[in-house]
């Protein structure tokens, strides 16, 4: 691998580095993992829940098990990271095990001969870090180690082409990059330069999918049908059909009902934003189906004619769900949105900065998917700066995965052997000296 013959001779005497790296992208809602060595490299990463779930007969699934569940209704979830942060060992560890360390692992590996890279959030609690060393050197024994925050390993990978410029090499970091995370838990701004976070100017919002997802299921059950109990469900549902809208209070206009006793045209005919989705009834559709809006189907429901599927239909709920990352007050939330976060980083790094990570703007996680995401997002960040900045706003072709990928070029840099902590390095040193280097982050040495 490279850069592992420019180890410190203090590692000569002891055991031969290890030619595997298990990268784990640990995220609350899944875990993206996968193998890279010396010779070969999984290309994608298996992508496994991140949760122990029980379903309304009381089976219960771990990880990967999940898929094998065909009756969603009523599923019941357990989940070791909570605000992006793991605080559930014994659950994390139950999955971990299934899928890594069993007899019969997916992803078998051996810890002993391998090294780990894994991701975290910014901001971690120095005692959440603490617990988590020990747990990878002492309860499972990993050969080496490194942690790392996710949003950084973005810089490994090759940002130009995904902007669709000429296409650079990674034999070192991305310059700058301004990243937004925006996935389960919450959303982050990040901007990196040179491989290094910018830590005075990470910001966070608390949106994320588990909150929007929690406010359509109150969308719904307030005005169709009581789905409480139904998160996985209206999940499907918020991935389906939601979109970020482009003129919101236009769209507001077009799917408002009108005055009490009126029904303007436009609510009638759906105005091109109301679409039906049928339910999964557990015996012939096991997920939910998206329709065009069909009049005539509420209209039958509400004469209390009897239909053999379950159809909700959606209007403002498709626009208004997303619209909470830019404007949280919304719902109560006293945070600025998502383009207000990006100018108060940028407020706290030089002004010098500001071209390098406006014109490089890169958004991952799984929000970044909704239609129309990038668009506004850019929109509304042209609206907060000069007009003479330029702004470009990009996402991966994958983005759940591009934390993983970036991490797996990592794995074969010279930076990861110089940044890793091998067991025999926390045996003697102790865990406080492991999180002072793993502090400095993944930069060059000035």
């Amino acid at each position: 691998m490279t850069g592992r013959g420019g180890a410190k001779k203090s590692r000569a005497a002891g055991p031969a580095p290890p030619t595997t790296t298990l990268v784990l992208d640990n995220g609350a809602d899944t875990i993206k993992a996968g193998f890279v060595s010396d010779d070969k490299s999984d290309g994608k990463p298996r992508i496994i829940p991140n949760c122990l779930a029980r379903d309304r007969h009381r089976k219960i699934y771990v990880g990967s098990e999940l898929e094998k569940c065909k009756d969603f209704s009523e599923l019941a979830f357990r989940r070791p990271v909570e605000k992006g942060f793991i605080v559930n060992w014994e659950a994390q560890k139950e999955i971990w095990d299934r899928e890594f360390f069993d007899d019969k692992a997916a992803q078998k590996c051996d810890p002993s001969e391998t090294r780990l890279i894994l991701t975290e959030q910014p901001n971690s609690l120095p005692s959440l870090q603490t617990h988590c060393d020990q747990i990878v050197f002492e309860e499972y024994g990993f050969a080496s180690y490194y942690r790392g925050l996710g949003p950084v390993f973005n810089a490994y990978r090759d940002i130009q082409s995904i902007f669709r410029t000429p296409q650079s090499t990674i034999d070192s970091p991305a310059q700058v990059i301004l990243l937004i995370d925006s996935g389960y838990s919450h959303t982050t701004v990040t901007p990196i330069l040179q491989g290094r976070p910018l830590h005075p100017a990470i910001r966070r919002l608390d949106v994320g999918g588990k909150l929007m997802t929690n406010y359509l299921t109150r969308l719904l059950s307030v005005r169709h049908f009581d789905m409480r109990n139904e998160p996985y469900i209206v999940n499907e549902m918020k991935e389906a059909v939601c979109y970020t809208s482009l003129d919101f209070k236009g769209d507001l206009e077009k799917t408002w009902k009108g005055t009490r006793g009126e029904k303007r045209e436009d609510y009638l005919s759906g105005a091109g934003i109301a679409k039906d989705y049928v339910l999964p009834d557990s015996h012939t559709r096991f997920h939910g189906v998206v329709r065009d809006y069909e009049p005539g189907v509420s209209a039958r429901a509400r004469k209390g004619i009897i239909s053999t599927e379950d159809v909700l239909t959606l209007r403002n709920e498709r626009f208004v769900v997303p619209e909470l990352l830019f404007n949280p007050s919304d719902i109560g939330i006293r945070q600025p949105g998502i383009a207000d976060l990006v100018k108060q980083s940028l407020l706290a790094v030089p002004i010098g900065l500001w071209p390098g990570l406006l014109a490089n703007i890169v958004v991952v996680g799984g929000n970044s998917l909704s239609e129309g995401f990038c668009q506004r997002l850019q929109t509304e960040i042209l609206k907060r700066f000069p007009d003479e900045c330029r702004v470009r706003v990009a996402r991966p072709e994958d983005p759940i995965i591009s934390t993983w990928l970036g991490a797996a070029n990592f794995a074969k840099h010279e930076h990861a052997s110089r940044l890793e902590v091998t067991k025999q390095e926390y045996e003697e040193h102790g865990a406080a000296w492991v999180a002072r280097k793993f502090a400095a982050g993944l930069g060059l040495d000035p």
